[in-house]
């Protein structure tokens, strides 16, 4: 057995980038490892309150810690050309040799409508999102050649150039997804996965579909495997519980929400959201144990790395407990 590598996720939903800098660093201190920062331009709801750009505030932790600095998952074709976000990734891997890795997502209309125009189907925003990625692949190898690349794409553009500071390797391009088609075509040319609170009876279909695709395209099929892992821990089981339907409700909505377009949209959808609501979707306990339980499921199943994200506000007390009660019993 070896140590589990558990992160903390930054909410930039609810604290700012100061805050959430500091609680990275305090995070690094009590044993976490590494960061993961969300990519969004609106919160959920707004009683969360914040919605902090992801690539300054990524610069920002890797200076204040030594971890990974993960960034996802960004939908690099509607707020951001695949272009920019190749630029902005290169550009932090270059800052932290090593440390950086991105993941890649389809989008969600909050976040990703906000600059108009028509927002496809998930199954076009799928292939999107992958055209996208071989625009990023192709800018990451230009600056290496240091010769210029061009795309002329079904959805996307770029004329001839390339990028022109770049790092030594190309940080790894993980796609987060929660289905099994998906997964397969990422094995055919992604570094990994990300999960975001993906029911762990899914994580052994998501990784065979995702070998399977490797395997496909004769590629190395143990790709980075990283989970954000959204739970609420609190001193009572009833706070935990309060803490679940305040900041994060939408967590016990059973429907897709990637085309609601309004954190007040949200808030109206998640405001009949009830405790039971998040039974097999969020685990909320007083108990460190039990939690400690459910992570270790997810390194049991294959997963490589866990970033926490307890959605309450008491993020010092959190850091505490669960690096001295949780982390030190993970193992894989």
């Amino acid at each position: 057995m070896t140590a589990a590598t558990i992160g903390y996720a930054a909410s930039l939903e609810q604290f700012t980038p100061p805050e959430a800098v500091r609680w990275a660093a305090l995070a690094e201190q009590h044993g976490f490892s590494g960061s993961l920062v969300p990519d969004a331009f609106q919160p959920f709801t707004a009683t969360q309150g914040h919605a902090g750009a992801a690539w300054p505030t990524a610069a920002a932790l890797g200076a204040a810690t030594s971890g990974d600095v993960g960034v996802g998952a960004v939908a690099p074709v509607y707020r951001s050309h695949p272009a920019v976000v190749a630029q902005n990734a290169a550009t932090l891997a270059t800052l932290y040799p090593g440390r950086h890795w991105l993941a890649l997502g389809s989008g969600e209309a909050i976040s990703d409508h906000v600059v108009g125009g028509y927002w496809p189907e998930a199954a076009e925003r799928l292939n999107r999102m992958f055209e996208a990625l071989t625009v990023i692949r192709k800018l990451f190898a230009s600056g290496s050649s240091g010769r210029d690349v061009r795309h002329d794409g079904q959805w996307i553009k770029l004329e001839s150039s390339r990028l022109w500071t770049v790092p030594a390797a190309p940080p790894p391009l993980l796609i987060a997804t929660a289905g099994p088609i998906t997964a397969r075509r990422a094995g055919t040319v992604a570094d990994g996965l990300l999960f975001d609170s993906v029911p762990a009876e899914k994580i052994p279909l998501l990784l065979q579909r995702f070998a399977e695709g490797a395997k496909e395209a004769r590629r190395e099929p143990h790709g980075r495997i990283v989970l954000r892992l959204h739970l609420s821990w609190d001193e009572t089981d009833k706070q935990a519980v309060a803490n679940a339907l305040h900041e994060w409700p939408q967590a016990g909505l059973r429907f897709a929400k990637s085309d609601v377009r309004s954190p007040h949209e949200l808030a109206q959808m998640s405001a009949y959201v009830r405790a039971d609501d998040f039974d097999d979707r969020m685990l909320i306990s007083s108990d460190p144990e039990v939690h400690r339980a459910g992570i270790q499921r997810y390194l049991d199943l294959g997963v490589d790395t866990i970033y926490l994200h307890n959605v309450g506000r008491n993020q010092e007390r959190f850091i505490e407990v669960f690096g001295r009660e949780v982390i030190p019993k993970l193992h894989r």
